[in-house]
C-alpha cells in the first residue's frame, strides 16, 4: 500500500505539472541573437519595462519565456543583450496562450529592389516591379510577410520615376508605421504601368476611353507576379496576408481583381476610384459581396467624390458594413494626385495590416 500511495502521488504531480505547463502562458521568440541573449521585459511578474528577465534559449533562432497564469494577459517585448529594444509595437499574450514572434533590432528602413524587364505572357509586354523589403528581411531570416500588390509601381517609392515628379513615399511611410508599432511589417509590390495603362486597368468598355485589358492584367497579378513573389521572397502566401490598393483607374482594377480572386486575396483598396468608367457601371451593377475587406476614399477638390459616396453606398446594399469589412474615409481638400495619396496612405495600410494581426 505504501508502494502504490506514493505511485499515485507521483502519478498526480506529473498530471498537475503538465497541466500547468499546458496552461501557461508563454512566448517564442524566434531571432538568431548569435553569441547575444535573449530579454523580456513586461508590464508583469519579476521584471519591468526597464529591466528583463532572460529568456531560455531553445535552439539557434528561439527562445522561450513562461508567466504563471496567475498574472493573467502579459504585455511584453523582447530584448537583445538587455540594452536592445525590439522595434515597433509591445506584444501580447492572452492568459494560457503560446505566441510566436519574430522581432529585429536594426534601424527600422526598409529596402526597394527593382526587377527590370518583367515579361508578361497575358498582355505581351514586360514592365518593372518594385518591391519593398521590410526592415527585418535582412535581419531575421526566420520572418515571414503579408505582401500588398500595387498598380503605377513607378509612382510610389521615387520622384524621379513618378510621372509627376511625386511619389507616394510608401517606404517612408511603411517604415514609420513600423517604428512607431501603429502597422506590421509588409512586402510591398509596385506593378509598374505601361503605355497601355488606361485599357490594363479597365473592363470594357468606355464610350470615350475603351478600355477592357483588366482581365488579362488581373491574370498577369495572379498568374505571374504573385508566384513569382511568393517563390522568390519570404512571404505569407495566403488570402488573409495577401492585398491589392490603387489609385485612380488602379483603384477600380483592385476592387475587380479582388472581387474576381478572393480566394487569393481577403482586402483591396480603392484611393479615388474611377468610378465614373463607362457610365458608373461599377457603381450601377456592383460585384456581389465577397468575403473582402474594403478600402475606399476620395478628395473633396474634384476628385469625384459624389461617384465614391455612391460606390460606397452601393457596396453597403451588397452586405458590406461600414468600419468592420468597408472603411470610407472623406480627404477635406485633397485632390486627385500623388501628393494627396501619400499624405493618406497610412490610413488603408494601417488598417489592412495593423500591428499585431499577422500570424506566422
Amino acid at each position: 500500500m505504501p508502494l502504490l500511495r506514493s505511485l499515485l502521488r507521483s502519478l498526480l504531480l506529473i498530471a498537475a505539472l503538465a497541466a500547468s505547463a499546458a496552461h501557461a502562458t508563454t512566448v517564442r521568440i524566434h531571432y538568431d541573437a548569435g553569441a547575444a541573449n535573449i530579454a523580456v521585459r513586461a508590464d508583469k511578474g519579476p521584471m519591468s519595462w526597464s529591466q528583463g528577465a532572460p529568456a531560455t534559449k531553445q535552439s539557434n533562432a528561439t527562445w522561450t519565456y513562461t508567466w504563471p497564469d496567475a498574472l493573467g494577459d502579459i504585455s511584453f517585448k523582447p530584448a537583445l543583450a538587455d540594452d536592445k529594444v525590439s522595434i515597433g509595437g509591445v506584444y501580447h499574450a492572452r492568459v494560457g496562450a503560446t505566441v510566436d514572434i519574430y522581432p529585429f533590432f536594426g534601424a527600422p528602413f526598409g529596402k526597394v529592389t527593382i526587377v527590370d524587364k518583367f515579361a508578361s505572357p497575358q498582355l505581351h509586354n514586360s514592365r518593372s516591379l518594385r518591391i519593398f523589403l521590410p526592415a527585418s528581411y535582412q535581419e531575421n531570416s526566420a520572418k515571414r510577410y503579408p505582401v500588398l500588390y500595387m498598380h503605377d509601381g513607378q509612382n510610389l517609392f521615387d520622384a524621379r520615376t513618378a510621372a509627376y515628379g511625386v511619389e507616394w513615399g510608401i517606404d517612408e511611410t511603411v517604415n514609420r508605421l513600423v517604428a512607431t508599432g501603429v502597422m506590421e511589417e509588409v512586402i510591398v509590390v509596385g506593378i509598374d504601368n505601361t503605355p497601355d495603362r488606361i485599357p490594363e486597368y479597365t473592363p470594357c468598355c468606355d464610350a470615350k476611353y475603351g478600355g477592357g485589358k483588366l482581365d488579362a492584367y488581373g491574370a498577369f497579378v495572379v498568374d505571374t507576379v504573385k508566384p513569382y513573389i511568393d517563390r522568390t521572397y519570404r512571404t505569407l502566401p495566403g488570402k488573409e496576408n495577401t492585398a491589392i490598393m490603387g489609385s485612380s483607374l488602379g483603384a477600380v482594377a483592385s476592387f475587380r481583381i479582388a472581387h474576381q480572386y478572393p480566394d487569393l486575396f481577403s482586402q483591396a483598396g480603392a484611393m479615388s476610384g474611377s468610378f465614373w468608367w463607362n457610365g458608373k457601371a461599377l457603381v450601377t451593377k456592383p460585384a456581389p459581396r465577397a468575403a473582402l475587406k474594403l478600402y475606399l476614399d476620395a478628395g473633396t477638390v474634384d476628385d469625384g467624390l459624389a461617384d465614391t459616396i455612391q460606390m460606397r453606398d452601393a457596396l453597403v446594399k451588397q452586405g458590406y458594413q461600414l468600419n468592420r469589412d468597408l472603411l470610407f474615409y472623406t480627404a477635406e481638400g485633397a485632390s486627385h494626385n500623388e501628393k494627396s495619396w501619400a499624405a493618406r496612405v497610412e490610413k488603408p495600410l494601417a488598417w489592412f495590416f495593423p500591428w499585431g494581426s499577422t500570424k506566422q
